[in-house]
């Protein structure tokens, strides 16, 4: 039996795809009612899985039992999303972080599976192990130059 997380995941990515513009509107606390949990459980989710390294965008509205906006950033179909992958990025990503952001472009067929194994490869620890100080930076600025390259 799937755990509530995967299927509250699961109900919120079907919704996004029903949609016409990759844009949805929940009020948490009917979520939570609706799959019988907490609220705090439908934030879990939220934040966890509909990162922007993954290529959400969340905003939430306090008040009016906590509606929250998601949207889907598609990287093809938003000019402005070199900016958003240098802000999301910054300076500075861990690994697990990166790998998110690349297993989000392979989910929506941005890239292959064989060019998101050479991304990971070419951001993992393996490849960055003789770097001792600043190795996530580095990181970042490896991530960002391909990331840019795919989207130009």
């Amino acid at each position: 039996m799937p755990r509530i997380s995967n299927i509250i995941e699961r109900f919120i990515k079907e919704m996004l795809e029903e949609t016409e513009n990759g844009i949805i509107e929940i009020g948490r606390n009917e979520l939570a009612e609706q799959f019988g949990c907490a609220p705090s459980q439908i934030n879990y989710v939220l934040t966890t899985r509909f990162t922007p390294y993954k290529g959400y965008y969340i905003e939430s509205r306090r008040g009016g039992g906590g509606y929250i906006k998601i949207m889907k950033v598609g990287i093809e179909e938003d000019q402005g999303m070199g900016d958003l992958i240098i802000n999301v990025i910054g300076d500075t990503i861990t690994k697990n972080k990166a790998y998110h952001l690349i297993e989000g472009l392979m989910e929506e067929n941005i890239i292959s599976k064989r060019e998101e194994r050479l991304m990971k490869a070419a951001v993992g620890d393996t490849a960055l192990a003789s770097v001792t100080m600043g190795r996530n930076n580095l990181r970042a600025d490896i991530l960002k130059n391909m990331l840019l390259i795919l989207i130009r």
